[in-house]
This record gives structure tokens, sequence and C-alpha cells, in this order.
């Protein structure tokens, strides 16, 4: 080896041995975690260090989360009544102390190298501010709802774009100096909602880079029954983002907005139509079949995927969901843009930060 060589690898040596790895604090809001929580708090006992900071802020539970917390050795902050995950968030970034803030939903597990993923994504790449995850395949409740629901979640994140056009809560980490200079979460969202997302939104407007790292994965907990489904679909999150979508018009081709999904609920619409006017009109039947084997076609490669997860019966199953999906998105949508345009354009322009400092 020359003398230039010599000088280049141990100019190397020094680089590789400078890099320091960010460090971690992970903030978990729960309201009522009851035995999600607890599932959530032992799966980071084993995987997580115990040198890595734990925050845990009680947002007026009932129930004896906080005393759960403080048994694993969380460090907890409470707030008195109920105001929503954001809030919540917030207090708890306030009082951080790692280079990273790590969210978590209290309702999912992390696996053995979920947090080494997310330090070496932040340590290869310094010039990335935020990186969501995604559910993985194995979700923690078996009834069908739950699976398909969560299976979906899965889906979408995993044939997504690696460039990411918004944030996530339940699995999302963030460089801490960047989400105290944009001030946080908004929290005029006083339910779990889509301040995530919101979020995301601000910080690509900023000009911050977000990336969907897939390998980064967490199992998500959550039972779904069909009223809980359909009222956390509608009321909490497609109403709210089709208010979200007019103001930033973020219009992106992609996760739940890929011209694939716009297309599909035109065509269930139509397929709804046609339906319908087989009562006056006998022949509109072949155009409910038209539009039904079109629908399908469009959306095969997702059917597919619940048949090479949980087998063909259950990918029947999933149809009849993935179409009322369709249909109770697109009269969010109707519904959404109409509120907005009608009432509240001038209330949702500028959002509710709060003012976090350096503690």
């Amino acid at each position: 080896m020359n003398l230039t060589d010599q000088a280049l690898a141990h100019t190397n040596s020094i680089t590789a041995d400078s890099i320091v790895d960010p460090t971690v604090s992970i903030v978990i809001p729960v309201h009522n975690g009851g035995e999600n929580f607890h599932r959530c708090l032992s799966s980071l006992k084993q995987f997580i260090p115990a040198a890595v900071e734990i925050i845990v802020v009680v947002d007026g539970s009932t129930d004896h989360s906080e005393q759960l917390a403080q048994e694993f050795g969380a460090k907890v902050l409470k707030f008195p009544t109920p105001g929503g995950p954001a809030r919540a968030r917030n207090l708890g970034a306030s009082v951080a102390k790692g280079d990273i803030l790590f969210f978590l939903d209290a309702d999912v597990t992390v696996h053995a190298d979920t947090l080494e993923q997310v330090v070496a994504v932040f340590r290869n790449q310094p010039d990335l501010a935020a990186l969501i995850g995604s559910y993985d395949d194995a979700p923690g409740e078996t009834n069908f709802l739950s699976q398909y629901k969560n299976l979906f979640h899965h889906y979408t994140h995993q044939t997504s774009s690696e460039t990411a056009s918004t944030f996530w809560g339940a699995c999302g980490a963030i460089r801490r100096d960047i989400f105290l200079k944009v001030g946080g979460f908004d929290q005029r969202y006083r339910y779990p909602s889509v301040e995530d997302i919101e979020l995301g939104y601000r910080l690509k407007r900023a000009g911050y880079q977000i990336r969907l790292c897939k390998n980064v994965q967490v199992k998500h907990l959550k039972c779904w029954r069909p009223s809980s489904l359909l009222k956390a679909e509608f009321f909490y999150r497609a109403l709210p983002w089709t208010e979200l979508l007019w103001r930033d018009r973020q219009f992106v081709n992609d996760l739940n907005l890929k011209v694939s999904s716009r297309v599909s609920l035109l065509l269930t619409y139509g397929l709804l139509i046609a339906i319908i006017a087989v009562f006056w009109w006998r022949a509109a039947i072949w155009i409910a079949i038209g539009l039904g084997c079109i629908l399908f076609a469009i959306n095969f490669p997702v059917y597919q995927f619940f048949q090479q997860k949980r087998g063909v019966w259950f990918a029947c199953q999933t149809i009849v969901w993935h179409w009322l999906y369709f249909l109770y998105s697109g009269l969010a949508f109707a519904i959404g843009t109409i509120r907005y345009h009608g009432f509240v354009k001038h209330r949702i322009s500028k959002p509710k930060l709060m003012h976090i400092s350096e503690p």
C-alpha cells in the first residue's frame, strides 16, 4: 500500500469512527391503554435497552395506565383530562432528551430490531428529517375485521413509495430539533385523527425529507369492530383528511391517495348506480357486471395479497369491505369538500401549534 492509499484508509477510518449513533427518546401517548398497553410496555422492556428514554404521557386516563407505566420504569407525565394524542405527544417531546423522537401508539408492540433499524436510518442519512414505518403482517387480534384492516394497512405501506409525503404517529420518528422548529403536532385534533398527516404536510412544505422505511415494523394489537372501524375511518380520518387535502392541496399519488384508488372510488359509485338502475332498466345489470369486473381487476393485487396471507375465503370476504371502503371514502370526500369550502376553510388555515422550547 502506497502513502496515498494509507492516508485514504486512515481518513476513512477516522470518518467511520467519528459517526456516533443518535440518541432516541420513545414517546407514547395513552388514554386507557388496558391489556394492549401492557403488551406494548412488555415488548419495550424485552427489546429496548434500559438506557433508552421512554416517556409515557397519560392523557386523562381513568384506568391503571399511569401506574403500569411507572412499574415498567418509564418517565410518566399526566394530563388530568383528555386532550388528544397531539397534545400528549407534544408534551412528551418537550421534555425528551434524545436526538430522535420515536413516536409509538399504546396499542403496538415493537420487534427485536425495530429500534436498531430506526437508529441506523438516521445515522446513515444525516439529511433525513423523519421516517415512518409499517404494521407487520401478523396483527395481534384474530377476528376478521382486525386482520383485514391491519393487513390492508401493511399492504398499503409495503407497496408505496419510500419517498413519503406524510408522517405517521403510530410508528414514526423525527429529529427533535426539527420537530421543535416546526411546532410539533396540531393540537386542534382532540381525538386520534390526522394530526400526524398534518405534521407531515408541514414538514414537506418546509422542504424536509420523510422516508417510508418498510423494514421498520410494529405489530398492531387493536381490535376492530364494524362500528368502531366505520366511526374512526369516516369521522376521525376521512372527513378531516379531506379538509386537510384542500388546505394543503396534497393530492399526491401515494398511500391511500393512489390513482388506482381514485379510479376505484368512481367505479364503485358507478357500480352502485348501475345496480339501483336495474330496478327500472334491466339491461343495466350488464353495466354493473362490467364495472364490477373492472373494479376487481384494478384491485386484484390487493386480493391476491390477502389470498396469499390468509387464504381464498378470507380474500373473498375482504372484497365487500374493500368496496365499502371506497363508498364511505367517497361520501366523506364529498361532505368534507362541502364543509371545507362552505364552513371551515377559515378555521383550519393555520394549525394550532404548541410553543415547544428546550427543557
